[in-house]
């Protein structure tokens, strides 16, 4: 797998700490959290995640996540396929995530995906609605 560059960890870093502020304060933000989506699937992680403290409580010491977080983001890099993307998306929103999240900095933008089928893309100059936190998250804050 080929690796991202210092910009792609920044990004992730900034949305971290960002998520963090907002969560509630007994929810998991994080990031590099393993999970399995379904049991006959390998680990998989995400740049960043959200699991509520419920979720959080269910995990075993001694495994990891059964089901996606509850909130995935995916920061683009150029290795990134758009197949790879869509599947990911489809395994989370169809096994436990509320939103899956696609970060694209070249376009400065954010995609949030529900498992309803309701996508909404915010740009520059507009505020994040985050019905899982308090508060809303500026996008220009992200970049």
């Amino acid at each position: 797998m080929t690796r991202p560059k210092y910009r792609h960890y920044t990004n992730q870093r900034r949305l971290r700490r960002l998520l963090e502020s907002l969560a509630p304060s007994d929810g998991l933000v994080d990031t590099g959290l393993p999970f399995r989506a379904l049991p006959e699937h390998e680990l998989r992680v995400a740049d960043v995640v959200y699991v509520s403290a419920e979720r959080e409580r269910s995990i075993s010491p001694d495994d990891n996540l059964h089901g996606a977080p509850d909130i995935v983001v995916e920061v683009l890099s150029p290795s990134n396929t758009a197949d790879e993307i869509c599947e990911k998306e489809r395994l989370c929103l169809e096994n436990g995530a509320k939103e899956f999240w696609v970060v694209d900095p070249r376009l400065r933008q954010v995609r949030i995906s529900t498992p309803d089928a309701h996508t909404i893309t915010w740009r520059s100059g507009q505020e994040i609605a985050l019905p899982l936190f308090s508060g809303k998250l500026k996008v220009d804050d992200i970049f």
